[in-house]
């Protein structure tokens, strides 16, 4: 008897769901706030940053957020921001990873002074050409020089080659890539539901990275500290749209 081919309904996999990617800066430092370049220094919150936290928690509640996992760098403005998040949120359980390639744009010799006082020691130059330039470094700090990471016990653990004497945003980019390609990415990819918790100059290279942009525009970036920014992401990573959380409405 001749073999008989049943018809059937061809397989479909259903349609996979947009992920949500939440970035946020830290709150204000007190470094911020007396207008001090900061970088890798280690400072903590000011008040203001500390309530810029928790309402950025609120918004984040009242919206209906919530995540599987965090993502911080290891400085304490970072970290005290996540904490007071999380804890806002009732999410203390949630996993995290603190990681250096999240840290700050180091800022080299300019770390620890105020803009003017930068000005007059470096020239007008040694600000603006970081602000206005993709690949433009600050001075850089010597080998023995006490603000370089490689002096520090904390990062002991880390290659001295592989830590910032000073950087510029192209420089930031490329330390920042590797984390995100091999780390964060991947979990994302398994539709896991992410918080950022990071630095300006950071979380700009990284919207570099996920809308596609050129230097050009991605110097143009802002990023207020304590607003919380959503991706929504298709099951490639490409941003359908991202927006701000900031009302309680």
């Amino acid at each position: 008897m001749p073999h008989q081919i049943t018809a059937t309904s061809p397989v479909t996999n259903p349609p996979q769901e947009n992920t949500q990617l939440v970035l946020l800066r830290h709150g204000q430092s007190i470094w911020n706030r007396d207008r001090i370049f900061t970088g890798w220094s280690d400072v903590p919150l000011s008040p203001k940053g500390e309530q810029e936290a928790e309402r950025a928690a609120q918004f984040l509640k009242e919206a209906g957020f919530t995540f599987d996992m965090c993502f911080s760098s290891t400085l304490q403005r970072s970290t005290s921001t996540l904490q007071i998040v999380l804890s806002t949120m009732v999410l203390n359980e949630i996993p995290v990873q603190e990681h250096w390639r999240l840290n700050e744009r180091h800022y080299g010799a300019l770390e620890g002074l105020r803009r003017w006082a930068a000005v007059k020691k470096f020239g007008v130059w040694s600000i603006l050409g970081g602000q206005l330039q993709f690949t433009a470094s600050p001075p850089y700090l010597n080998h023995t020089d006490p603000r370089f990471p490689g002096n520090q016990p904390r990062y002991a653990s880390i290659e001295k080659a592989d830590l910032p004497r000073g950087e510029s945003m192209q420089q930031t980019h490329a330390r920042l890539l590797p984390y995100w390609q091999q780390t964060i990415k991947p979990e994302i990819q398994q539709g896991k539901r992410i918080l950022i918790v990071s630095h300006k100059n950071v979380l700009r290279t990284l919207m570099m990275e996920l809308d596609q942009l050129s230097p050009k525009q991605v110097m143009k970036l802002s990023m207020a500290t304590g607003r919380p920014l959503v991706y929504e992401l298709d099951p490639a990573l490409k941003p359908v749209r991202h927006y701000y959380v900031d009302s309680l409405a």
